[in-house]
């Protein structure tokens, strides 16, 4: 099974860039947006053999996510569940037979660390939230799923060790590296969840996901490591492959892959 995952940073803009041959040419079983910029109704995207899954921001041209898949999922979950976390079109959660599907746009800490504390709020309850999934709970409540292991992937906006971005000494404390941002992935990761391409990638250096637009930082591949796949630990034996696509231009960010059996 081919996943794939891609903040666009405004759909509409990518879709004119050659999308739709970037996603033939993926072939991905599943296939996650992330940043999407969309309110319902201001795009008709289809592909044949897939549904396609949206959540939307109640702001106008922010956020959002979506999920196109092959086969239809047994329920789709649009928010963790914490009322005024869901108002930004950050979650989409797909069940499926095997295994919780969850693409995430996590929220920017902002300059100066101006949103830190929702950030913070927002690590806890996506950490809890996915946890909830592997046992079995919703944010319908204890007991309302079959526990099942979690894929997860999108934009998490945190690069999580020096090896994850090129200039890690300036970048200290700012956002998307500051240590409140780092010890919550570290915690999302003690709790049961594996870094799929750190896992089978421990030692590689200068492969990035996101590249500011200044500075001709992708150019320079000045970047940082901050869209992954992480994976239930009960999972580990069933990854394949984890990729990151950086040659895929369209937006700041590019294209990650896992491949994994069930």
């Amino acid at each position: 099974m081919r996943l794939v995952s891609w903040n666009v940073n405004g759909l509409r803009a990518v879709v004119k860039k050659g999308f739709d041959q970037i996603f033939d040419d993926f072939g991905a079983d599943v296939f996650a947006l992330q940043e999407t910029k969309l309110q319902e109704g201001q795009i008709d995207l289809e592909f044949p053999g897939y549904r396609s899954y949206w959540s939307y921001a109640e702001k106008k041209g922010y956020s959002g996510t979506c999920v196109f898949a092959k086969h239809e999922p047994l329920r789709v979950l649009h928010g963790l569940g914490v009322e005024h976390l869901d108002t930004e079109g950050r979650i989409c959660a797909l069940e499926f037979d095997d295994f919780w599907f969850v693409n995430v746009y996590t929220p920017n800490a902002q300059n100066e660390l101006a949103r830190i504390d929702h950030r913070m709020e927002w690590d806890d309850a996506f950490r809890e939230f996915c946890v909830g999934l592997e046992q079995g709970t919703t944010p319908d409540g204890p007991n309302t799923a079959d526990p099942k292991p979690v894929v997860m992937c999108g934009d998490f906006n945190v690069a999580h060790q020096e090896i994850d971005l090129k200039n890690p000494g300036p970048n200290r404390g700012n956002a998307g590296f500051s240590d409140e941002e780092r010890e919550k992935f570290t915690a999302l990761l003690d709790a049961g969840f594996i870094d799929t391409y750190r896992h089978l990638n421990p030692e590689t250096t200068g492969v990035y996901s996101w590249w500011s637009y200044r500075f001709n930082a992708r150019a320079n591949n000045a970047g940082w490591r901050i869209d992954y796949f992480l994976v239930s630990r009960s999972l580990e034996d069933n990854v394949r492959m984890a990729s990151i696509y950086s040659e895929v231009m369209g937006s700041d960010h590019c294209p990650v892959a896992l491949e994994i059996e069930f």
